[in-house]
C-alpha cells in the first residue's frame, strides 16, 4: 500500500514537471516571436525615416539650385556696381583724414579761446580787487596758467655776463665765446615762440640744458633743478638740441675733408710717423647702454661683462681722425657683440673703399682690422724682426692719435662713461651730437680740464682674418723697410 502511494505521488511529480517544461517552451517561444515582431516594426520604422529624410534632401538641392540660378545675375550686377564706385572710394580715407584733422584743429581753436576768455576774466577779476599799493593804478604780476613756478637762480647767474669765464668753461666744457657761436647756429631751429598760455624757453636756455646733460651726465631730475624746468622738458628738450646739432651742424664740422684738406693731413701724419699717405686714424670704443627689451644678446658685451663682474650692454662708436684728433668719419650704433672688423664692414666707410674712393691712401687702425688695400695695421704675428718691430712702433704713434681722441670725447661728454637714459632707436642722434660737439671744442681750441681725463678701456682683438690682400702685405713691407733703412725708425723697440 506504502509502495503504490510513493508511486503515484512520484507520478504526479513527473507530470507536473513535464508540464511546467511544456509552458516555458510556449512562454520562449511567445517571447521569441514578439521580439521577432518589435524589430520588424523598428526597421521598418528607420527604412520610412530615410525615405522621408532623402525626399527632403532632393527637395533642398531643388530649391538651392533655384536660388543660385535667381542669385548669380543679381550678384553679378552688385559686383559690377562695386567695381564702378570703387575709384571714389579710393580717396575717400584722405577726405576723411583731412575733414578729421580740420575737425580737431576747430577744437583746439575753440578750446583755446574759451581759456583764453576765463584767464582774461580771472586776470581782471584779480586786478580789480587787489589793492593798489604804489597808487598808480598798476596791477601786480599775474601769473600765467599750466605753469609751476621752479627756480631759475642758477641758470639766470651762469646766464649773466658777470659770470667767470673759467666756471663757465669748467662747466660747460667751452668758453663763452663758443657757447654763443652754438646758440646763433642753432637758433634758428630750436627756438619756439609764445603762446597764449605760457613763454616759451629761450633758445640759449634749450642749448645749455643740452650741453650741461651731455657734459655732466647729470641724472634730469638734477638738471630740472637746476634750469628750473620740468623733468619730461628736459628730457625733451636734450634730444630736440642734439637733433639739431646732428642736422645743422654736422654736415658743416664733421665730413670727409677734400682734397686740399687730405693733402695737409697726410703732411702732418707722414711728419709724426715717417709713414706716407695717411689719412687718418681709425678707432672703435663702447658706449654702456641699458639692457635692451628686443636682440639683447646682440649688444651683450662679453668683455667689460668679464672685466667689471657685471652684465654690461654696449653700443660701438667707430671714428676716423685726423692729426689733430677731430673725427672726419664716424659710425654709431650697432652693437657691442660685433669686434672692430664687423663694425668696419658695416660702416659707410667701408663703402667708399669699395667704391674706388680711398684708393691709393691709408687709413691706420690697431690688430682689430684687417690688413687691406686701404687699411694699414700692425704686425701680429710672433718673432718679430726689428723692421716690423720698428713698424709697429711708428703705425702705434699714429693709432694713439685716434684713441686719444676718443679719450677726449668721453672725458669732456661724461655721459658716454655711463649707462644714458635714453632710448636704444634715440642713442645715435645723442652720440653723434657729442661727436659734432668735440669736433667744435677742437677746431675752437677748447683746452680740456685735467681733471676730466679719462682712461679708455677697450679690448684689442686680433681679427679672425687679419689679411685680406696679398699686395697690402707687400705694400706694409715695404714701408717697414724703407723706416728701417731711412733712419725714419725709432728705437723704443729695442
Amino acid at each position: 500500500m506504502d509502495d503504490s502511494e510513493n508511486g503515484n505521488k512520484n507520478n504526479k511529480r513527473r507530470r507536473r514537471k513535464k508540464d511546467g517544461n511544456q509552458d516555458r517552451g510556449t512562454n520562449c517561444e511567445e517571447k521569441q516571436g514578439t521580439d521577432k515582431g518589435l524589430k520588424e516594426i523598428i526597421s521598418s520604422l528607420f527604412s520610412v525615416e530615410e525615405q522621408e529624410q532623402c525626399d527632403a534632401e532632393e527637395e533642398w538641392g531643388d530649391s538651392s539650385q533655384q536660388e543660385k540660378i535667381l542669385f548669380e545675375p543679381n550678384n553679378n550686377k552688385k559686383k559690377q556696381a562695386v567695381l564702378d564706385y570703387y575709384p571714389s572710394l579710393h580717396n575717400y580715407p584722405d577726405e576723411m583724414n583731412q575733414t578729421d584733422r580740420l575737425t580737431r584743429k576747430r577744437s583746439r581753436i575753440a578750446v583755446n579761446s574759451a581759456v583764453a576768455m576765463v584767464a582774461t576774466e580771472i586776470t581782471e577779476q584779480s586786478g580789480s580787487n587787489e589793492p593798489n599799493c604804489s597808487g598808480n593804478g598798476s596791477v601786480g604780476h599775474q601769473r600765467r596758467l599750466w605753469v609751476k613756478d621752479r627756480s631759475k637762480a642758477w641758470w639766470d647767474e651762469c646766464n649773466s655776463p658777470q659770470f667767470p669765464e673759467e666756471v663757465f668753461r669748467k662747466w660747460f666744457r667751452m668758453g663763452k665765446a663758443t657757447f654763443e657761436m652754438l646758440c646763433d647756429e642753432l637758433n634758428s631751429v630750436v627756438a619756439k615762440e609764445d603762446t597764449m598760455l605760457r613763454a616759451a624757453i629761450p633758445a640759449r636756455q634749450r642749448v645749455a640744458v643740452c650741453i650741461w646733460r651731455l657734459a655732466t651726465g647729470e641724472p634730469l631730475r638734477l638738471v630740472s633743478k637746476r634750469f628750473g624746468l620740468g623733468i619730461s622738458t628736459c628730457h625733451k628738450l636734450v634730444l630736440e638740441v642734439c637733433s639739431a646739432i646732428r642736422t645743422v651742424l654736422m654736415p658743416k664740422y664733421l665730413q670727409w675733408p677734400d682734397e686740399e684738406s687730405l693733402k695737409r693731413i697726410k703732411e702732418e701724419f707722414e711728419s709724426i710717423s715717417g709713414i706716407p699717405n695717411v689719412v687718418g686714424s681709425m678707432y672703435t670704443t663702447h658706449i654702456p647702454i641699458i639692457a635692451p627689451k628686443v636682440s639683447v644678446a646682440a649688444y651683450f658685451n662679453k668683455r667689460h661683462t668679464e672685466r667689471n663682474q657685471k652684465t654690461s650692454y654696449s653700443i660701438t662708436i667707430q671714428g676716423v681722425v685726423d692729426p689733430k684728433g677731430i673725427f672726419t668719419d664716424v659710425c654709431i650704433g650697432w652693437p657691442g657683440s660685433l669686434p672692430d672688423d664687423q663694425v668696419m664692414e658695416k660702416s659707410a666707410l667701408y663703402q667708399r673703399a669699395n667704391q674706388g674712393l680711398l684708393k691709393g691712401v691709408w687709413i691706420v687702425g690697431n690688430s682689430g682690422y684687417p690688413l687691406m688695400d686701404w687699411v694699414l695695421v700692425p704686425y701680429t704675428q710672433q718673432n718679430l724682426t726689428w723692421t716690423q718691430h720698428a713698424f709697429n712702433e711708428k703705425i702705434g704713434e699714429i693709432h694713439q692719435v685716434s684713441k686719444a681722441a676718443f679719450a677726449r670725447l668721453k672725458g669732456r661728454w661724461s655721459c658716454l662713461q655711463k649707462r644714458m637714459e635714453v632710448k636704444l632707436q634715440e642713442l645715435p642722434v645723442v652720440l653723434g651730437a657729442c661727436c659734432v660737439l668735440h669736433n667744435i671744442c677742437e677746431m675752437n681750441g677748447e683746452e680740456m680740464d685735467p681733471e676730466l681725463k679719462f682712461e679708455l678701456v677697450d679690448d684689442e682683438m686680433i681679427s679672425e682674418v687679419p689679411l685680406k690682400s696679398a699686395n697690402s702685405m707687400k705694400d706694409r713691407d715695404a714701408i717697414a723697410h724703407n723706416l728701417l733703412h731711412h733712419g725714419l725708425a725709432g728705437t723704443g723697440f729695442l
